[in-house]
C-alpha cells in the first residue's frame, strides 16, 4: 500500500534540521520500500504492507527520535486518503502571486468538521472547506494579511495540524500514483 507521512515543523526557520538523505535512510531502517522524500519539508512517500497509519506514524516518530533526537509529530494517510483531500481541493485554487491557497492537515484529536466552529473565517475573505483529514483554506494574495488564516498561530488547533500549499499537494499526490 502506498501512503504519504507529513512531517510537523521540520526544516522550517533554521528549526528541526533534518537531511532529506538521511531522513529517507531512516524510513528505510524502518523497513519501508520506495521511499521518497519531496522538497524539504517533511514530504515522504513510501510503500508498506501490514502496518496501520497509526502504527506507521508512531514507528516514524520514534525512527526520527532514534537518528535525529527531534520530537516531529507526523500524519501518515493512505493513497486513498490522499486522494479524497486533492480531489476536494477546487480546481482554480492555487498558490502563485495572486491567491493562497493551503490544505491544513489535521491530527485525529481534531479531525471533526467541528473544527471549523474554532477558527476565525472571514467570509469576504477567506474561503474554507473540511473535508475528512484536513481544511483547504484559500484567499487572495492582496487580502491575506486581513484573513483569519493567521489567528491560528499559537492556538490549540494550531499544535494538530501541519501545513502545505495546495501545488505541493498536488505534487505530492502525482509522486505518490507513480
Amino acid at each position: 500500500m502506498i501512503f504519504v507521512a507529513l512531517l510537523r515543523g521540520i526544516n522550517v526557520g533554521g528549526k528541526n534540521k533534518i537531511n532529506m538523505k538521511l531522513l529517507k535512510q531512516t524510513f528505510e531502517n524502518a523497513g519501508l520500500d520506495n521511499v521518497v522524500t519531496y522538497i524539504n519539508t517533511g514530504n515522504i512517500i513510501f510503500s508498506c504492507k501490514g502496518k496501520s497509519k497509526t502504527e506507521l506514524a508512531n514507528l516514524l516518530e520514534e525512527m526520527i527520535h532514534n537518528d535525529f533526537q527531534l520530537h516531529i509529530k507526523t500524519i501518515v494517510l493512505s493513497l486513498g486518503d490522499f486522494k479524497e483531500i486533492v480531489s476536494a481541493i477546487p480546481a482554480s485554487w492555487k498558490n502563485d502571486m495572486n491567491m493562497k491557497s493551503d490544505v491544513l492537515f489535521l491530527w485525529d484529536e481534531i479531525d471533526n468538521e467541528s473544527v471549523l466552529e474554532k477558527l476565525v473565517i472571514k467570509p469576504a475573505i477567506d474561503s474554507v472547506k473540511y473535508v475528512p483529514g484536513a481544511i483547504l483554506w484559500s484567499a487572495d494574495k492582496e487580502n491575506i494579511t486581513k484573513s483569519g488564516k493567521s489567528k491560528i498561530i499559537g492556538s490549540d488547533i494550531y499544535k494538530n495540524i501541519t501545513v502545505r500549499n495546495v501545488n505541493t499537494v498536488r505534487k505530492i499526490y502525482e509522486l505518490m500514483q507513480d
